[in-house]
Order: C-alpha cells, then structure tokens, then sequence
C-alpha cells in the first residue's frame, strides 16, 4: 500500500559505562550498505485518501484491530485514550490531527483552537507540543486556502523524520553494544546461544511507540537481524502493563527471545549479573539532561548504578524540551485511579475481562512518569550519536539537529 508520504507498507500485523561519549556522525544507507533495512510495517500509515492508520494499542496483545483517523478528535481521543502512546507516536498522529483539523477549518481562530485541544490530550510527552507547534508554524504564514496541503505535508515529514531518527538510534545503539559485547569477550564471558546478550527494558519504546523501529527496541532490533545471541528482559510496567502486553509483544513478532518479569525482579536480576544493560524510552528530556519516562524508571535506574550496569536512554532529539532546565520544571501526568485498581485480561472463553484488584472503596494514586536524575543515566543514545546525559550532551545534540535540518 503506498502511503501519502511517499513510502510503502504492507497491511497485516505485523553505570558508568566502559567507553566514551562522543557524538557520531549520522549513519546513512549510502555509507553503511549493510545497515539495517526498514521495518516492514510502520505503526503509521498515511493513506492516499488523507486518513491515517494505526493499531488500537489498548487491543493488544490478543486482538489486532485498525485504527483510522480521519478527524481532528479521532486523533485527540487516540492520544487521550491511549489507543496511541509512545512520545515519537503521540507527536506524529497529533501533527495528522492538527491537519486534518485545518482540512475542517483553515481560519486562524480554527487553527489555534484545534492546536489547543490536540495539546490538552496528555501533558509530559514533549514531543505533542514539538509536532503540533512546527505544523502550526508551517502553516501560520500561509492563506487559508493553502494550508491544508502544506500541513498534510508537514506531517507526512514528520512520521518520514522518526523513522529516519530511530533507523539512526538504532545503527548507533547497536554499535555500542557490541561494545559490551567485546567487554565480555575480554573477561571470558563470550556471547553466544547458551550465554546471549542480557538487555532489560521499562514499558515499550519500541516500534508500537513511533513512527517505525521504535527508540529503546531499534538498537536491540538491529543486533537481532544481524544474528548476535541475545535476550530481553521485560518489565510489565504495571499499571497499564505495557511491558507484558505490548513489548512483550513485538518482540516475539520480530522473533527476539524475551522474558516478562515483575516490575520488582529487575533489581535482583541485576545484582545477580544477569543483564549486560539497561535501555528504556524517555517521554522528555530537560536541558541538564533529566529523564522524565514510565513510572518506574527511577527504580530501575538506581539499582542499575548500585549493581554497575549500564543504563542508557534512547532519546530522539525532538524529546528533548529545552524549555525544561530541569527535571522539576516537567509536569507528571496523573492518570486514572481505575488503571491501577482494577486489571483487563484474556478469560478462559477468550473475552477480554476487567478484574478488581483493591479492595471497595481504597484509594488509588496513578502518577504516569517518574524523572530519573541526569545523574543516574550513562548515556543518552540519540540519532547523532551516544552522549552524555548533561548541558554539554544536550546541547551537542540540539546543534546537531539544527545543522542537520539546515542542510536538510
């Protein structure tokens, strides 16, 4: 099916570390003819009839259902309502939103209204206000009866960039662990099918989280296709269970061997010496280098320092907020109380099922994200390289992508 954008895609379901930070340059197919193809599937499909297509992510892992947008609130309801997540996602169906909106109404009351409404669906994952700002941007200057096809294009580049940012973070990331691959080799601990690369991961950032290859999982991704042994463990991710339901998931679609643990067995698995690196997605990053990501990273961070493994955050440049100076400046969504005391789960006659797990009538606290402090996280793994997490890193990355959309 050729997309409006101009690609293709087919239907169906498809510690401290031991080396330096340094920026890289960008990986291109011309320079590196052995690098990783492109996924078969994108998360998100634009269609020749101006809709956009997804998966309904709340029906995973056992139902396998399309989502068409062909409205501005069909948008704002998927964001809200989690049928989409991941920020890399969250930030390219908003910019159809904000299209489709302005196929609706093109004045600039309209224009202002539905970048409005499309903003107020979720508050942390900077990357919604980054798209919706740089289509509204795009568009502003022009008359209204331009900007339609101008803000259609405008996300159509968008979803074309994540996937382009995420090819790249994986190349990068992939790199860096045959590094600790070549660390273990060094120490007698070689990796091979009986003692394969141990990676963990928090939630999902992988492809069901972007545009395509996703952010955590494309390094990951990447050493699998070239046939490096290698193991996933993967947290639940109480309360919405994203781990187990949707991680879980693709990784076994792409055939990479994955285990789903507690969220509380990381830490023992960690001091045990059964994971070579921690990876996990990150839903903003402030200018010092603070990581705001799933409930539940900041657990995984300390014990990862405390045990001295790696805990790298994949983080594309348009996940950065240099607004935020800092990880208090970032605003924690609070979600339902409902997602943590009560479960939905396959029955035995194969419906799905809502289950109380609290007693009647104790309350229930949902914050969505924790921030990790810069000082805690090894690397940030971006789509220009491995840096550290701190000014000096982010604002490398931030001229960097500035020089690479001036060439551009």
């Amino acid at each position: 099916m050729e997309t409006a954008c101009g690609r293709f895609a087919r239907d169906g379901p498809a510690s401290p570390v031991a080396f330096p930070l340094s920026m890289s340059a960008p990986v291109s197919p011309e320079s590196r003819p052995d690098s990783l193809p492109d996924l078969p599937v994108r998360t998100l499909v634009a269609r020749a009839d101006h809709t956009a297509v997804t998966l309904d992510q709340t029906r995973l892992p056992f139902d396998r259902v399309e989502l068409v947008l062909s409205h501005a609130a069909d948008c704002a309801h998927a964001i809200a309502s989690m049928q989409v997540r991941g920020a890399p996602l969250i930030g390219a169906v908003a910019a159809f939103g904000l299209a489709l909106a302005v196929r609706e109404a093109s004045d600039d009351a309209a224009l202002d209204a539905a970048h409005a409404m499309l903003l107020a669906t979720r508050p942390t994952a900077v990357n919604l206000r980054w798209a919706l700002d740089r289509v509204h941007a795009r568009v502003a200057s022009a008359s209204p009866g331009q900007r339609w096809a101008i803000a259609w294009r405008e996300a159509c580049a968008i979803a074309d960039e994540d996937v382009a940012i995420n090819r790249a973070i994986g190349e990068h990331g992939a790199e860096h662990l045959r590094r600790l691959i070549a660390q273990r080799d060094a120490v007698g601990r070689p990796v091979d099918a009986r003692t394969p690369l141990q990676l963990l991961t928090h939630c999902n950032a992988g492809r069901l989280a972007a545009v395509a290859h996703g952010t955590a999982l494309a390094p990951i991704y990447a050493l699998h296709r070239t046939g490096v042994p290698l193991h996933v463990w993967v947290d639940e991710t109480r309360p919405r269970n994203q781990g187990a339901s949707l991680t879980a998931w693709e990784l076994a679609d792409a055939g990479v061997p994955c285990t789903v643990v507690a969220d509380n067995a990381g830490g023992l698995l960690m001091r045990q010496g059964r994971v070579d690196a921690v990876i996990v997605g990150c839903d903003r990053v402030a200018r010092n280098g603070d990581v705001a990501n799933k409930i539940g990273t900041l657990l995984k961070a300390l014990a990862a320092r405390d045990a001295g493994v790696p805990f790298w955050v994949a983080c594309p440049s348009p996940t950065i907020d240099p607004a935020s100076p800092d990880g208090e400046a970032i605003e924690i969504e609070t979600r339902s109380a409902r997602e943590l005391t009560h479960i939905t789960g396959r029955a035995a006659d194969g419906r799905l099922q809502e289950v109380q797990l609290v007693p009647d009538g104790v309350a229930g606290f949902n914050p969505a994200f924790d921030v990790t402090p810069a000082r805690l996280v090894d690397a940030l793994l971006t789509e220009h390289g491995m840096v550290a997490a701190s000014l000096a890193g982010i604002e490398a990355v931030l001229t960097a992508s500035a020089a690479s959309r001036a060439s551009s």
